[in-house]
């Protein structure tokens, strides 16, 4: 059936996520402050767009996602992580292609493949029973593997933490994601909303924990995330670590 997406919603679309990603590197470069980490020299604009996505996320997304555990069964959000999961494998394959590891592209397509068809297509998590394990990447750890430097850690609206590395790997991350060839547009939306939900309803209580241990919340996630994305730290701790996905992943 032919598609009756309009491609100016797409196009408006794409404008709207670029000019929120602009407007955070504009800021950062204008940003004075005396940084406190070396890799972090926008520190004052990081610290208050962290307060602005914590607003965000206080007042929107976390008491969506606390509704949706609420009244969705485990076994159902638990399929509905399984499901985006499995689409992610795809890009996992191609980066790893793309970093020339054919052997972890492979089992990734395995992963998919057999997800997609005994696990009802990607609703069951039969690969990792067969012990075909994920190792989740996306473009910018494709550009580390090719020897691009982080750069300057970036907290960015609505997304949270990034590099300069990263946030340039955005648009092919979004390109890549199966999810931008589904069509209608209305569908697409819907499922990455639920997409949002989900993954935010997943960290529930480890930002429960993360709020009550921390003394200095930022610092504890900066420093996290500049290290699982750092590809030698990785070779050590192989956790499926990096960004958490936001398509929107």
């Amino acid at each position: 059936m032919k598609s009756n997406s309009n491609p100016s919603t797409a196009l408006w679309r794409r404008t709207g996520l670029s000019a929120a990603l602009a407007a955070g590197l504009l800021l950062a470069g204008c940003a004075s402050t005396q940084a406190t980490h070396p890799q972090d020299p926008y520190e004052g604009y990081n610290r208050a767009m962290t307060s602005f996505n914590d607003s965000v996320d206080k007042a929107v997304l976390k008491p969506a996602a606390t509704a949706y555990q609420t009244v969705t069964p485990q076994p159902v959000r638990t399929g509905v992580t399984n499901f985006f999961g499995n689409l992610g494998d795809l890009w996992s394959m191609v980066n790893h292609a793309l970093q020339g590891n054919g052997e972890k592209a492979y089992n990734h397509m395995v992963r998919f493949t057999t997800n997609t068809v005994l696990g009802i297509g990607g609703l069951l998590d039969i690969a990792t029973e067969m012990r075909v394990e994920r190792d989740k990447q996306d473009f910018g750890l494709t550009l580390a593997s090719w020897g691009v430097k982080p750069g300057p850690y970036l907290v960015l609206p609505f997304l949270g933490p990034s590099t300069v590395r990263d946030t340039v790997a955005l648009p092919a991350d979004w390109w890549g994601h199966p999810m931008d060839r589904m069509h209608p547009v209305s569908h697409r939306n819907s499922l990455l909303g639920l997409r949002l939900v989900d993954a935010r309803a997943n960290l529930l209580n480890a930002t429960d924990t993360l709020d009550a241990a921390a003394l200095d919340r930022y610092t504890l996630i900066r420093d996290f995330y500049l290290k699982q994305r750092d590809p030698a730290s990785r070779q050590h701790n192989d956790d499926n670590a990096g960004r958490v996905e936001s398509y929107d992943d």
